[in-house]
């Protein structure tokens, strides 16, 4: 086993379900931002620049491999956007599987193991897939049961607390009954200037 791993980190509450749990190990995560789904620009910049901060208050490595991928993310998942999700974690873990074999890392995994709102058994899926395809390890650990605690602890240390979870499209169905209930308001002011 390793004494560090690439840990595929899609913001800072996430990651506060994972570390502790691999230093418990005695595995040193070296946190690696590659997150081309998070939308828009200024969430992005939050997201990653939260980690930037938090990560020398506890002596964690980042490695940032810049990437605000907009335009290419959208042109790959516009003709399935309910089949997004797939796109988007095959993405950041075939990344990830690409630069640790590339950097020297025999092991990677991912903070999105941590969610209770993402597919797990794809995200495990896709890294294994990768994993076998770059030639490195994918150290498989179910974060899950430590989410609650990770995202309250996040609270109390004043993370940036993201509302959705990444692109343009979970934005809008975070969203979706606010949309509809204040497109239903304005629809009637309208419906009464006609009326009036």
């Amino acid at each position: 086993m390793t004494d560090r791993v690439l840990l595929h980190t899609c913001c800072a509450p996430c990651s506060l379900s994972c570390i502790d749990p691999l230093r418990s190990e005695g595995i040193e995560p070296v946190a690696f931002w590659y997150n081309p789904n998070v939308h828009p620009w200024k969430e992005y910049e939050a997201r990653r620049n939260c980690l930037l901060e938090y990560a020398p208050t506890i002596n964690m490595e980042v490695l940032v491999q810049e990437d605000y991928g907009l335009l290419e993310f959208v042109q790959h998942v516009a003709n399935d956007i309910p089949g997004r999700c797939t796109y988007c974690y095959e993405t950041r873990l075939e990344a990830t599987a690409r630069f640790a074999k590339e950097h020297g890392f025999t092991h990677f995994t991912s903070t999105l193991l941590a969610s209770l709102y993402q597919n797990h058994e794809k995200i495990a899926a896709a890294g294994e897939r990768f994993a076998k395809e770059y030639g490195v390890e994918f150290l498989y650990r179910d974060f899950r049961p430590n989410f609650r605690a990770g995202n309250q602890r996040a609270r109390e240390l004043g993370f940036y607390m993201q509302k959705y979870c990444g692109c343009i499209f979970s934005e809008e169905d975070r969203y979706h009954k606010q949309i509809l209930r204040q497109k239903s308001e304005f629809d009637a002011l309208l419906e009464g200037l006609h009326q009036g």
